[in-house]
């Protein structure tokens, strides 16, 4: 409908007709309901308070005033208690009754005081699922940088099985590869960069860290629950001065509070669905006096799309928020998340074109636990200053085992040896942030200044596990595995400032600096598969340095707007880089972190009461890329494998969405309901530039980065009347390649290119009182595909997605 999935061609006109649509929306602003309210949000004297956070409590719904304190949001005939609130100013009240069109001005008086955290969400995001971050925003600063906000509420969606096609359908670019298919863990990047794992992006929860190690050990074994989420924030690679590594950016997952206006509140959601899924949700939370508190539960298990395969999570968590005074408030969450999954293991491209359902090993198994204890403060020093406390903790473990040799001898032989690798995860951290507003010629600007520390420890362990097909993670003689036993202890230190500064009513520019200090370890030993020599390895390395960064905005409009960035970015040397494991295995000494920078210039806004979008062309470069090479020993009788830099890698490109709502823009009475239109369009080009070894130039500059598709598009469509909603949405993810060579597919499975693939998803909900029925039906069409071809655990070989899937959702809220 929206775009054609099928040629090039066709391809290539939609995205020229996208583009053209955005141009012609040169004025810009939407409403997202049936009747616009605007104003002003002003101080006594008149002057406009930019960033004046406006909110119906009732809803929670409401809009971020811009730098002149002008706001325009929508909102169904009613009467509303509006609350109107801004750092250094007193809360106002004020019940209005809307049943037209109007403009709405608020004067707020100066006052000393603790201004409560506001989750601020446009009426039209319950719709549209989409916004974008203010200028200044929960203590971060997100002026002229690329940035999303997926707003759950809003999104009509999978949302049980956290299906990132539905979840991130309205952020161009987003590349998935689905290690499993209910959301246990999640594989996103962007811009050409290795989406498993998520190990691209910086991920967090609340505001703090939850992968396994973000510093030595980046991957995400643990994904929030979308059904607690109440938005998800994006930021591209400009995050990386506020939040360092990665090149990806940040991805923050940001759960729900208690609802302030009732003491006590349930929200229960049960899901069935084929193939033996069942996932039960259920929440409890509220306000009494100055305490929110919110947790849930969650409960899932399933057998699965292909034989071998189940699997069992539980998933916990409490969070109170105590107002202690009128300047300090105080919190404190935990986490709690376990899960045990029987894996089917990988098949070679002629087993996937037999039969992508089948499984020759039923002994492979992978387990995770994950504890996160959180406390967070915030005071208010002053009418313009405020300070906020993050410190957590992570306690977590991982564990798989399975015969992973390639290809299998016998395929129904389950007493063959099978590998045991478990870690330990021991880590803790704090970030304290400084927020001031200032004037500089009459304009309101705003300084953020940051520190971090960091301490993490890992574990980890390899060798045989017991043989059989049980899920048995214990080794036959833990005192001494029989491939290696290391631990990783990582140290980071951080310090970053920006600055937001008003030129004048239409300019604004955000300097940026960020000074790090990084110190990553090894030691332990491995053990020769050959000579079964024991080989004691220690490494350490530490470094520090700068890392700059500017953005710009120009308003167009008080709704639309010109950015443009540039940020230095860096990966650093993990742990499992300077790890040694056997005689014939070296680290260059001398290896780097991965280093180079994002640029976007970008045009972004809002037209009238029917368009929506965000045009932007990006620059990313990567340099210092890690590789192993193959080279020869000192005295020439043997090939050694060598992990050293590779060579260097630019992504360049584009990245458009747009949304359209066709009854506004036709004119079409309430009555009618809302048929709405919206396409995600990103094309990449990703490719070697350089190799550091002169030997290589041949084998890879010119070539395809790995796990870069050139085109990646989204589309749906969204019709809503009453009670009643439904979504249908079709994908398209172009080629992509698994190794730097861009190789053709070999035997075995491992290595070779993930053919182009195109799906549509189905979702339709019904809200019935207090109840809602939702039905989802996944791979529509009964695609045959893949997204991965792992080299090891839970391969080897071809990892097949699910076919044509369906689930059925019943929610009650009370």
């Amino acid at each position: 409908m929206i775009i054609y999935f099928i040629k090039r061609k066709v391809l290539k006109k939609s995205f020229i007709l996208l583009l053209a649509t955005f141009l012609f929306a040169v004025n810009i602003t939407l409403s997202a309901q049936n009747i616009t309210v605007s104003g002003k949000v002003s101080s006594s004297d008149g002057v406009g308070i930019p960033n004046a956070q406006i909110q119906i409590k009732s809803l929670e719904i409401g809009t971020v005033a811009d730098s002149s304190g002008i706001y325009t949001f929508s909102v169904k005939p009613g009467k509303y208690t509006f609350e109107i609130s801004a750092v250094g100013f007193a809360t106002l009240t004020e019940a209005v009754k809307i049943s037209k069109e109007m403009t709405l001005n608020f004067t707020l008086k100066p006052l000393i005081r603790q201004l409560n955290t506001v989750d601020v969400k446009d009426k039209k995001n319950d719709v549209n699922g989409l916004r974008r971050l203010a200028d200044v925003e929960n203590m971060a600063i997100y002026a002229g940088k690329k940035n999303e906000v997926i707003v759950l509420d809003g999104v009509n969606a999978n949302l049980a099985t956290n299906n990132a096609r539905q979840i991130y359908a309205k952020v161009p670019g987003v590349n998935i590869v689905e290690n499993d298919s209910y959301g246990i863990q999640l594989g996103v990047a962007t811009r050409g960069l290795n989406p498993n794992r998520t190990t691209e992006f910086n991920s967090r929860q609340n505001g703090y860290d939850i992968s396994a190690d973000p510093i030595g050990y980046p991957e995400s074994y643990y994904t929030p629950p979308t059904e607690a989420i109440s938005r998800i924030e994006i930021v591209r690679g400009a995050a990386s001065l506020q939040y360092g590594t990665q090149f990806g950016g940040l991805l923050n997952f940001q759960f729900k509070k208690g609802n302030p206006d009732k003491k006590i509140e349930l929200d229960t959601r049960q899901t069935v669905g084929a193939y033996g899924l069942f996932n039960s949700f259920n929440a409890i939370g509220g306000q009494v006096g100055k305490l929110n508190y919110y947790g849930f539960y969650q409960h899932k298990q399933g057998n699965g799309w292909r034989n071998n395969t189940n699997f069992n999570l539980n998933t916990g968590y409490a969070a109170v928020t105590w107002d202690l005074t009128s300047k300090l408030k105080i919190g404190g969450e935990i986490t709690m998340m376990d899960y045990l999954m029987k894996q089917p293991g990988g098949l070679t491209d002629a087993e996937f074109a037999e039969n992508p359902r089948a499984s020759y090993r039923n002994g492979n198994w992978f387990k995770a636990k994950w504890n996160i204890p959180a406390v967070h403060v915030d005071y208010q020093l002053g009418e313009k200053t405020k300070i906020n406390l993050r410190t957590y903790g992570l306690i977590a473990q991982r564990g798989s085992i399975g015969n992973i040799i390639n290809p299998l001898r016998d395929k129904t032989d389950t007493t063959a040896r099978r590998q045991l690798s478990y870690d330990h995860y021991n880590n803790w951290g704090s970030e304290f942030r400084f927020l001031h507003r200032y004037k500089i010629a009459g304009k309101v600007s705003s300084f953020l200044a940051g520190a971090r520390y960091f301490q993490g420890h890992t574990q980890k362990k390899q060798g045989s596990g017991f043989e059989g097909k049980d899920a048995n993670f214990n080794f036959p003689t833990p005192d001494k595995v029989d491939e290696f036993d290391y631990t990783f202890p990582s140290h980071n230190a951080a310090f970053f400032v920006e600055n937001v500064i008003w030129l004048n009513e239409k300019w604004s520019v955000t300097p940026g600096f960020r000074m790090e200090y990084i110190n990553t370890n090894s030691r332990g030993y491995s053990v020769s598969s050959v000579t079964n020599e024991i080989v004691q390895g220690r490494e350490k390395k530490t470094r520090s340095f700068p890392l700059f960064g500017i953005g710009v905005n120009h308003a167009i409009t008080p709704k639309s707007e010109i950015y443009f960035n540039i940020s230095q970015n860096y990966s650093p040397v993990n742990y499992s880089d300077i790890q040694v494991r056997t005689p014939n295995f070296q680290v260059d000494p001398n290896l780097k972190d991965v280093t180079g920078f994002n640029a976007d210039l970008g045009f972004r806004g809002q037209y009238k009461n029917w368009l929506n979008f965000d045009l932007s062309a990006y620059y990313l470069d990567y340099n210092n890329r890690i590789g192993i090479i193959r080279i020869a020993s000192d005295d020439g009788l043997e090939v050694i494998r060598y992990r050293t830099n590779v060579g260097r890698s630019r992504s360049r490109g584009v990245e458009a969405f747009g949304e359209i709502n066709f009854f506004r823009l036709t004119g079409k009475p309430e009555s009618t309901g809302d048929l709405s239109l919206f396409a995600s369009v990103a094309y990449t080009d990703a490719a070697y530039t350089k190799a550091i070894n002169p030997l290589l130039n041949t084998l890879i500059v010119g070539r395809q980065v790995e796990f870069a598709p050139k085109m990646i598009t989204r589309g749906g469509i969204t019709y809503r009347k009453n009670r009643f909603g439904t979504t249908l949405q079709m994908a398209y993810t172009s080629q992509q390649f698994t190794d730097a060579y861009n190789s053709s597919h070999t035997a075995d499975g491992l290595v070779g290119e993930i053919p182009a693939y195109k799906l549509v998803d189905w979702t339709a909900n019904y809200q019935l009182k207090n109840v809602n029925f939702s039905l989802s039906v996944n791979n529509v069409l009964n695609e045959k595909y893949f997204t991965r071809r792992a080299l090891g655990f839970p391969g080897p070989g071809i990892i097949p997605s699910d076919g044509r899937t369906a689930y059925l959702t019943v929610g009650l809220k009370i």
